[in-house]
């Protein structure tokens, strides 16, 4: 299993509480989303086997992947295995999820774009069944 708790370039932050996500997953902002910047980044630790639900971005999202393995699907396209270096561009108003394999730490940071289009629009998580066939 792939460890990054002592590797990870940001804080890994704080516990993600909400009901967006299967499995434990921290999140610290490191640009908070203003009307100076208008660019949110957030430095995102996935636990193996920990993940998104589907969602939307009204605006979009850049990926930059920092460490561990994890995935990216968008709807009706097969899932991308990711690792460190990746880079993944998201359109805005793309159904898709992110998350941990199931024996890797997954860390990337989350670049919101666009967010005078909107938010995010969280929608049914990934189920068990779907991940476990990856």
């Amino acid at each position: 299993m792939t460890t990054l708790e002592n590797s990870v370039i940001f804080d890994k932050g704080e516990l993600i509480t909400n009901d967006y996500f299967i499995g434990n997953a921290y999140l610290k902002m490191l640009v908070p989303e203003d009307t100076v910047y208008n660019c949110p980044i957030g430095n995102v630790t996935f636990e193996p086997g920990a993940r998104n639900n589907w969602h939307i971005h009204d605006g979009g999202q850049i990926l930059l992947v920092t460490g561990g393995t994890g995935y990216y699907q968008e709807e009706g396209q097969p899932a991308k295995l990711l690792k460190e270096g990746d880079v993944v561009t998201i359109p805005k108003d793309v159904k898709h999820w992110h998350g941990a394999t199931k024996d890797s730490w997954f860390v990337h940071l989350a670049i919101s774009t666009n967010v005078e289009l909107g938010g995010t629009t969280w929608l049914e998580p990934v189920s068990d069944e779907h991940y476990d066939k990856l």
